[in-house]
This record gives structure tokens, sequence and C-alpha cells, in this order.
């Protein structure tokens, strides 16, 4: 597949490439001399693709480093440790960093490779399918602080990234469904004939989970059998997948550092910050991807209440989603969120950049204050 560019103006100043399988990596890491690879732990452990891969790196003399890529762990404390660990392996101005994990790892070390020696190389490997059409996608490092998502950070972009669908077959059911509503958040915003085309493959993907449940002489919803039912079906999430990638990578060229276009990116993510923070409080563990789905629901109840969107929008994005599996109940009222989303890092002025829907590959931004959008919802 030809790759996929980020550009600013006419300059190609990232590459994506979304590959069926993961033997081509190598020769994409051809020309870089002084490599160093920084692995979420788990991923090593659990992921057969990720051994092969760190085998491979093994065999050119790689140093690498393991991390808990943990939203706790996702702190300064382990960016010095990479940067730490950067300096005693001797990695200079020259060196490439690959990041192979989830976002959480892709953040981590985009952020420490771009302030260590004031700045080096890095490349993503994204190991979920959350990372891979969002998270690794645009540039966007960082870490959380004050108990807050993603408060420190940069927005500077990998020099490649390098999509293999196929690590996905190890990846655990509840994270490939937060990955699957961060792939319709986006084709909300630009669809192409891609949203619909999305949900009836999760549909589809959902249906074949629950027969083989079915035929199993216990009855029971066993997500063991998940990966042999996503393999079945891998290479039709290989486009969807790419064509996730080409929206988000076409707003971020227009849009890199966020002024305009990119915030459209953000639907759904006001509130998804909001419970994830509350959340993390709490103690309840609810990730990203559920709760942008919960979000878009949100945002797309708040588009009605406001006559941006027609009626019966919001009911239809809900629909799609309890069908595919994405939603869960949010144990957060929307006055104890509220406290949340006015502390939003994207807040100005008291008011905060609403991105709604208008229909399915139509939103806008709406500037609110916290305390309008929860008394339109309420």
């Amino acid at each position: 597949m030809e790759p996929i560019n980020i550009y600013s103006g006419s300059e190609v100043i990232s590459r994506i490439y979304v590959e069926e399988g993961i033997e081509t990596l190598e020769g994409y890491l051809e020309g870089y001399q002084h490599v160093f690879v920084v692995m979420d732990g788990e991923v090593a452990m659990k992921c057969p693709v990720a051994y092969e891969v760190s085998q491979m790196l093994n065999r050119r003399g790689v140093p690498g480093m393991l991390v808990e890529a943990t939203e706790e762990a996702k702190c300064m404390d382990t960016v010095m440790n990479i940067c730490g660990w950067l300096l005693d392996n001797g990695a200079d101005r020259d060196a490439l960093v690959l990041a192979i994990g989830g976002g959480i790892t892709t953040d981590m070390v985009g952020f420490a490779s771009s302030i260590y020696k004031r700045g080096v190389r890095f490349a993503h490997m994204p190991t979920t399918l959350l990372s891979q059409v969002d998270a690794a996608i645009g540039g966007k490092t960082g870490v959380n602080f004050g108990g807050y998502k993603n408060m420190l950070g940069t927005i500077r972009q990998p020099e490649f990234t390098f999509i293999c669908p196929q690590v996905l077959e190890s990846l655990p059911m509840e994270a490939f469904q937060a990955g699957a509503a961060e792939m319709l958040k986006t084709f909300m915003i630009e669809d192409n004939g891609h949203y619909h085309a999305a949900v009836d493959f999760l549909k589809r993907l959902t249906a074949d989970f629950i027969a083989v449940c079915e035929d199993d002489s216990t009855l029971s919803y066993q997500e063991d059998k998940w990966p042999e039912v996503l393999a079945a079906r891998l290479h039709e999430l290989t486009p969807l997948i790419a064509a996730a990638v080409r929206v988000k990578a076409g707003i971020v060229s227009r849009d890199q550092f966020e002024n305009g276009e990119r915030r459209k990116l953000n639907l759904g993510h006001t509130f998804a910050h909001a419970i994830e923070s509350l959340s993390h409080k709490y103690h309840n563990d609810i990730d990203h991807g559920h709760a942008v789905a919960l979000g878009m629901v949100y945002a797309a109840r708040l588009a009605e209440r406001l006559e941006l969107a027609e009626p019966g929008l919001a009911a239809a994005i809900e629909r799609d989603l309890d069908e595919s599996l994405l939603l869960i109940i949010n144990p957060y009222p929307l006055e104890r969120m509220a406290g949340a989303m006015r502390k939003d890092k994207k807040a100005a002025d008291g008011k905060v950049h609403f991105v709604l829907p208008r229909s399915i590959g139509d939103v806008t931004v709406q500037d609110l204050t916290v305390d309008e959008a929860i008394g339109l919802l309420s």
C-alpha cells in the first residue's frame, strides 16, 4: 500500500505505512544507523508479532527498554526514565527511537524523544486499534499531570508510523472495541462512505463472536474465542484502518497545531476526558475509547438541543454503538462531570470548544460554557 503522508505545506513531514505483514518493518529501519526501541512490557509478553519484531531487533543489536504502559505510569517520571536510559545507552542526536505499544507508549516515547537533547527522531509501531487509527497519528505527545490527561506535551511528528493489523490478533476484545469507537468517531467527522461500512463490519464481527460462543456447550460469553473471530475478518479491517488514517492525516496536514480544523478530531473528547478523570479518581477503569463512545452520544444530544442536528441523530449513533458492543454505562452524572470539563486544557475565556455532529460526516465547533452545555443536556 502506498504511504499516507502528513504534510507541512508541500513538504512531507511524516509517513504512515499500513502493511498486511510485519516482515516489511525491517526495510523501513534501513538507513537509520542508531536505533533504540522502547516497548510496552505487556505487549512484549503477550503479542506474538511483537516478539517477532523484538527478535529481529535483537539480531540487529538494537538496545531495548520495557516500560509500564498504564495511565498511572503515563507521567514525567517515566519520561525521565526513558531519557535516562537513552543517555546511558549513548543515544546521540542521530538516534531513532522506535515506540512499540499502544497510545500511552507512543505518547510517552514521542514526548521523551522531543525533549531529549532538544529533540531526536522517533517512529511508532502502534499495537492497538485505538493507537493505529488515532493516538499514534498526528504528532501529539504527552503525559498526564495533576490528575488530568495529557496536560504536559508537545506536537512533533514521527519520522514514520508502521501500522500492521496483524498485531491486533492478540488484542483483548475490550481494547479492540475501544479502538473501534475511535475509528467511528473519525468517520463521523469525515465519512466518504466509511462510517456505515465500519458499523456493518463491527456488527458482523459481533454476530460472529456471539455465534461462536453459542456453539460452545457451556453457552458462555468467552473472550478467549475473540482472537479466532477477529483473525477470520482481519483482512476486512485493514482498508478501514487505512481510511481512518487518511482522514486524520489530511486534517493534521491542514492544521498541524490545532488552530482550527484539527479541533474537529476532539469530537466526544470533552465529555470523554471528564469521564476518564473521574474514572481515574474512583478507580473504575473506563478506557479512552469507551469514554469517547459515550462522549459522542452526549455531543449528538447537545447538537440536537442546539438545533444543529436533526432530531434522531443521537439515537441513531447510540444504536450503532450499542449494536457494535461499544457502549458502556456511564456511572457519573452530568453535574459531577462538569467540574472536570471546566478544567479542559482546550478551554479559553471560560468557554470550551465543543465539537458537535450535524450529521454523519459533518461536524462543527460550538463555543459554550460548561454550565450552558450541562443546562442544555439536563
